[in-house]
């Protein structure tokens, strides 16, 4: 979660910038200022569990960011928190599969699909390469997120522009794919140790 709070810190301008051609402009800077409170909850009271990190961070994302990406990203961290439980280690399976109940909750609040131009188009083809390494994760999250400069919106605030959605790429996927960035990285740093 650290390294997700300093990639979004890295990124928060862009993906900002690309909430203002679709949306309410403010992706960035909300997700900035929740993942900064999420670095801090973990750094000031440190869970003992994976499980515990992610359902801790779902929970401070929830309150302190607004608009959708609040509720969307807070259900991803919670549900595979939950679906973690209470194991002291994880495995890439173990974690693959708490993911896809992350995701799966993420399409049911959302009431959205891959291809719907959402952070689904990242999420879901980075859950499936998931089962091959972190690093390919991360690499389809990208390619899912730039696939959806043309795509045309079909849930979200960036839905209500109909056409004019066609050309930019979704923020949400954006940032999803910083998620796993994140994790790649992580588990790079992990492995060399």
């Amino acid at each position: 979660m650290t390294a997700v709070a300093a990639s979004v810190e890295r990124e928060a301008d862009r993906l900002t910038e690309l909430d203002s051609a679709i949306g309410d402009a403010d992706h960035g800077s909300n997700l900035r200022r929740g993942f900064a409170a999420v670095a801090g909850t973990l750094e000031g009271e440190p869970p003992e569990t994976p499980g515990a990190v992610l359902t801790t961070a779902g929970r401070q994302l929830i309150s302190t960011v607004g608009g959708a990406s609040g509720p969307l990203y807070g259900t991803l961290l919670r549900r595979t928190g939950k679906a973690l439980g209470d194991a002291a280690r994880v495995t890439a399976g173990d974690l693959r599969a708490a993911l896809r109940a992350g995701v799966d909750g993420v399409a049911q609040l959302g009431g959205s699909a891959p291809g719907d131009k959402t952070m689904l188009d990242a999420l879901d083809p980075a859950v499936e390469a998931l089962g091959g390494s972190f690093g390919a994760a991360a690499e389809a999250a990208e390619q899912g997120a730039l696939a959806t400069v043309p795509l045309r919106a079909r849930k979200g605030r960036a839905s209500y522009l109909g056409e004019r959605s066609v050309g930019h790429q979704d923020p949400g996927a954006a940032s999803s794919a910083l998620l796993f960035a994140a994790l790649a990285e992580t588990a790079e740093q992990e492995g060399a140790k």
